[in-house]
């Protein structure tokens, strides 16, 4: 096996005699564990706060790489500890976060056409203008007809055709399906369905997926390139359509991971430990199978000892996606995994 990229996975998989202090019988996290989860994340947020000085660098205010990101995990923290300190805080930042995006004539979403998409999802409903979600499957249907593509729906980034959740037709299609219902049934059918199909096509038999369109290489385990982000778009196409191949897809996704998913590279939810984990989470929600929630709980462990097994320190170490906070975020999301969402990437949209 080529461990080039990640660490060989020395935890021993689920079974209830090594899982007795993590998870109650009812499928809750073990107030043990809890605990200890509680504890790491007090020592990691001790960390983050010490150094503010460096949230600010180069002027970024972005959620992905800046400091919105970072007081996104603030807010949500404070909410999950009740302490209105770091709510208080966290609104502050947000209001310089927008003062300076006035100032700029610029406002920036992550990175790529998925965080604006998710922005036209929600803007789109509180504004009822259906037409203008058909204009996103509109730009997906013409991409994919002047390019002769095998999808009916494809999209480009920087001249490639990306296939996963941050930069690709991944997390395009998971996020028209959270807003399919501006959608017709036609377009669901003839667009949405056919698109998953062929991203089935596209899956390596390791259960890993190409980071493009074209590419034959079978390295990158993240979530923003290959099974992590693609796994969790084919929980909800199960969910969605109840079509038990997506939920086979979404499994061998989760095999892979498991596998080869203790990334060298570091603990990020873009392209760590930590986004990989919320393979598990969106695994053990759709199906109520403990062992992903242990597998999710392992590899928050693997983040307990955040900083020692990672090959380079972060360009944004203490940003939402690459950094500090994004770990944050999924320690606090792991000890409530029936309500853990991916920050950012799940929209809620009331019909």
């Amino acid at each position: 096996m080529d461990t080039t990229r990640h660490y060989k996975n020395h935890f021993e998989d689920y079974s209830t005699s090594v899982s007795h202090n993590i998870i109650e019988n009812n499928c809750m996290i073990h107030d043990e564990f809890k605990s200890l989860l509680t504890l790491e994340i007090k020592k990691l947020m001790k960390t983050l706060k010490e150094n503010e000085k460096k949230w600010y660098n180069n002027d970024d205010y972005s959620v992905y790489t800046g400091s919105a990101g970072i007081a996104f995990t603030l807010y949500y923290y404070g909410k999950y500890y009740n302490d209105s300190a770091y709510i208080k805080t966290a609104t502050d930042i947000l209001k310089k976060c927008a003062t300076n995006f006035k100032s700029k004539h610029k406002v920036t979403f992550l990175t790529g056409v998925v965080g604006p998409l998710a922005l036209a999802a929600v803007i789109l409903y509180s504004q009822g203008k259906k037409e203008e979600m058909e204009q996103l499957i509109f730009n997906g249907v013409s991409y994919s007809s002047s390019n002769h593509c095998q999808s009916p729906l494809m999209y480009s980034w920087h001249d490639k055709e990306y296939i996963g959740g941050a930069h690709g037709i991944a997390g395009v299609l998971y996020l028209l399906l959270q807003a399919r219902h501006y959608l017709t049934q036609v377009q669901i059918d003839n667009y949405l369905k056919p698109s998953l199909y062929y991203l089935q096509r596209l899956q390596f038999s390791s259960g890993n997926f190409p980071s493009s369109t074209g590419n034959p290489s079978d390295k990158l385990i993240q979530w923003c390139h290959g099974a992590p982000g693609i796994s969790i778009l084919f929980c909800l196409a199960y969910k969605v359509f109840e079509d038990n191949t997506f939920l086979e897809t979404a499994i061998r996704c989760g095999e892979v991971t498991w596998e080869r998913g203790l990334l060298k590279k570091g603990y990020s939810i873009c392209h760590g430990v930590a986004g990989n984990g919320y393979t598990f989470i969106y695994l053990f929600q759709q199906t109520k199978d403990v062992k992903y929630l242990y597998r999710a709980c392992k590899f928050a462990e693997w983040c307990f000892h955040y900083g020692s097994h990672q090959n380079r320190c972060p360009d944004r170490p203490f940003s939402l996606f690459e950094g500090l906070a994004g770990v944050i975020y999924f320690l606090l999301d792991v000890q409530q995994p029936h309500l853990a969402k991916f920050p950012t990437y799940d929209i809620t949209i009331e019909q």
